[in-house]
């Protein structure tokens, strides 16, 4: 195996995890939820294990991410903070109303007392 295909596992394991992470999951969880025992999960998280492509497209169903973003096939011009903003607004669209519109206007007054806000 070259440092290549190595750095690449270590790559996709990492995401992985993030993903899960940022889902809100547990290894035990997405193990479940993959039909999978919880060590499996560990093991590929840590890069001892490959994941097929099969496994690698119900994990990006599953923690609900790119497919190509999961297997460092990002597309050209993303980056960490839009992969922010992506989380954000998936985290958003989970809200019902009342709650977004306290968290909006949260926003509106942390933007205005630091100086960037339209207030």
């Amino acid at each position: 195996m070259t440092n290549k295909d190595i750095d690449a596992k270590a790559m996709i394991a990492s995401r992985i995890k993030e993903a899960r992470k940022m889902a809100g999951l547990s290894q035990g969880q997405v193990a479940k939820l993959m039909n999978m025992h919880r060590p499996t999960i560990s093991e590929i998280e840590a890069g001892n294990r490959k994941v097929s492509a099969d496994e690698a497209s119900r994990l990006a169903k599953i923690l609900d991410v790119n497919i190509e973003w999961l297997m460092g096939k990002t597309p050209e011009g993303a980056s960490d903070s839009d992969l922010r903003i992506e989380l954000a607004a998936r985290e958003l669209y989970k809200m019902d109303g009342k709650d977004l519109e306290r968290l909006l206007k949260l926003i509106f007054a942390m933007r205005s007392s630091d100086g960037k806000g339209d207030a």
